[in-house]
């Protein structure tokens, strides 16, 4: 069983809801990205997404967007985030999933990444802009490595193409709560019910739900419903305010720490809210 799997069979007879934690790998610099994110795994991350920085990030708002720029202009690049995720992956036990756009992935050589993502502690990948239609040129080059690619499920997706969509998932699934970029305001809840009534219809897989979400409040909401809540712009836009703060990774921290407290004992209300 993958190590996303365990988890989720962990949190489920914990009665609690996954925290899954975005952060852009190399922000502010690699160091201190180091510091954020081990700090961040050991105050209560679930699931770490480590994002790979990325010139044209056109699914990210603009939170996201500067926070690729600062990494890129620190030389971050795809080979020194998979030794970055070698690192973080001993420090800690919780899955390490990479977030990437397929052109870092495709120069780096899609082989080579799965090899290299797998061999450094990695326990799946999510493409972006990779729909499940053209993954097999990626997914075909696994070759044994447990390596999960995790699927989006957008909230306009017919009911139909959610069905497929779950048929060849792996892991969880990853519903977005509304149209837009990441960090965009505004949280439907209702909306967020209704879609996740819909993709429960197609599989038993559990679901995450991201962007939009940045308050505990919001996160509270979300995981009444969802096995997982993923979080991004709100961690993002931290470090983007104090980059050269000594406390940095202490604000991350009990951020984390707060936004975990939000998801715990709601396990029966999301098995009855479809």
């Amino acid at each position: 069983m993958n190590r996303i799997e365990e988890y989720f069979k962990k949190l489920k007879q914990k009665n609690e809801s996954a925290l899954v934690g975005f952060v852009t790998a190399g922000d502010p610099d690699i160091p201190t990205s180091e510091r954020i994110i081990t700090g961040m795994c050991r105050s209560g991350l679930d699931i770490l997404e480590l994002g790979i920085p990325f010139s044209d990030p056109t699914a990210d708002g603009p939170v996201i967007q500067r926070s690729s720029a600062r990494a890129l202009a620190h030389g971050v690049s795809t080979g020194k985030v998979l030794e970055m995720t070698r690192r973080i992956r001993r420090q800690t036990g919780i899955p390490i999933i990479l977030f990437s756009y397929y052109n870092p992935i495709h120069a780096y050589g899609v082989e080579r990444f799965y090899h290299d993502a797998a061999d450094a502690g990695a326990d799946g990948v999510l493409v972006v802009d990779l729909p499940p239609e053209e993954s097999g040129e990626m997914t075909s080059r696994n070759r044994g490595h447990d390596l999960i690619l995790i699927h989006l499920v957008a909230p306009t997706t017919p009911a139909g193409r959610m069905k497929y969509i779950a048929e060849s998932a792996k892991g969880f699934l990853y519903l977005v709560s509304k149209t837009g970029v990441t960090g965009s305001d505004g949280l439907d809840t209702e909306e967020i019910r209704k879609n996740l009534r819909r993709l429960r219809l197609c599989t038993g897989m559990p679901v995450c739900v991201g962007f939009g979400i940045s308050t505990a409040e919001d996160v509270s909401k979300v995981a009444a419903l969802a096995d997982g809540v993923v979080i991004g712009s709100a961690f993002e836009r931290l470090i983007g305010e104090n980059p050269d703060d000594a406390g940095l990774e202490r604000l991350l921290a009990e951020r984390v720490r707060a936004y975990k407290a939000a998801t715990t004992g709601f396990y029966p209300e999301k098995m009855t809210a479809p």
